[in-house]
């Protein structure tokens, strides 16, 4: 049998960061979550969560975490169909959702996705951001129940559905232009002219290089963790980046940003992938995200 208090003990320890809110959240004293979480660590022989400030999951944590994430909407399916199984005045846990998303799919159109689904039901969500190319080992680990990803083969165990393209220009004030391409972008000026680079993973500015000119160019670059930010730097001239059309369209329009190079967008293929156990109550869900996703990302 399933120690359930001891598997909720851990979500929740996981969900607030530490056995105090914990045990605020579960009504009982963190001394009975802190020996609840013991002794399911000393029957499975294995840490699942790593104490600090906050604590987190560790890989077998989070597998604990997600299989609470669904007994939570089947008691949520549960209660709506036989409310007398609450007790009176006692309202429902509401469950959290984890999901991932890249930032530009967050900073564009993805909030707009799942604000629709989130205000039509009693779920509350948890987004982590990671590269397009890297959310699906989110999935793979099971850390998250569904994930926007640039990923087309289906992660196993998961359904994908693909969503369009998000469409991205490398941009640049005219002031930026004028100082490192006065006499037309080469590779040997995209040498020397500073780029806007979101992290390590970030790979953009690689793959448009790559496919304007043949080859890759190692170029300096300001590291700039921030979707709105990219803009932002964009339009004051401290570097040029690869942005979201739906950032900049208007900027290019009032020839605040320009092109690199005209007529070169980079489009990267977006999916949607979802853990098959929990897919058909994440319909809804599902539904949101290729709607909404389908009316701004480039199709076909």
């Amino acid at each position: 049998m399933l120690d359930y208090a001891a598997l909720r003990a851990v979500s929740m320890v996981v969900q607030t960061g530490s056995f105090e809110k914990a045990a605020l959240a579960l009504h009982v004293t963190p001394s009975a979550i802190s020996q609840r979480v013991k002794q399911l660590e000393e029957r499975l022989g294995t840490v699942l969560i790593l104490r600090g400030n906050p604590c987190t999951a560790t890989e077998k944590g989070e597998w604990v975490c997600r299989h609470m994430e669904h007994v939570g909407m089947l008691e949520t399916e549960l209660f709506g169909q036989l409310p007398a199984l609450l007790a009176p005045n006692q309202p429902g846990e509401k469950v959290t959702l984890h999901i991932a998303t890249n930032a530009d799919s967050l900073g564009t159109w993805f909030l707009n996705a799942i604000s629709g689904f989130s205000t039509g039901s009693n779920y509350l969500m948890n987004i982590a951001v990671d590269d397009q190319d890297h959310t699906a080992d989110w999935l793979q680990r099971g850390r998250v129940l569904a994930a926007v990803t640039s990923l087309e083969k289906p992660v196993p165990g998961c359904r994908v559905t693909p969503l369009g393209s998000l469409r991205y220009h490398a941009t640049a004030s005219p002031d930026f232009m004028a100082r490192y391409f006065g006499g037309g972008v080469t590779e040997a000026r995209l040498s020397q002219a500073p780029a806007l680079t979101f992290n390590q993973k970030d790979r953009l500015q690689h793959q448009w290089v790559s496919k304007v000119f043949g080859a890759p160019v190692v170029h300096p670059t300001h590291w700039l963790p921030s979707t709105q930010s990219f803009v932002d730097a964009a339009l004051l001239g401290m570097g040029w980046g690869m942005n979201p059309e739906m950032l900049v369209r208007d900027h290019l329009a009032s020839g605040d940003l320009v092109e690199l190079v005209a007529e070169t967008p980079l489009d990267i293929p977006l999916h949607w992938q979802v853990n098959r156990l929990a897919a058909e109550r994440l319909k809804p869900l599902t539904q949101a995200v290729v709607d909404v996703a389908r009316g701004v990302l480039v199709q076909g």
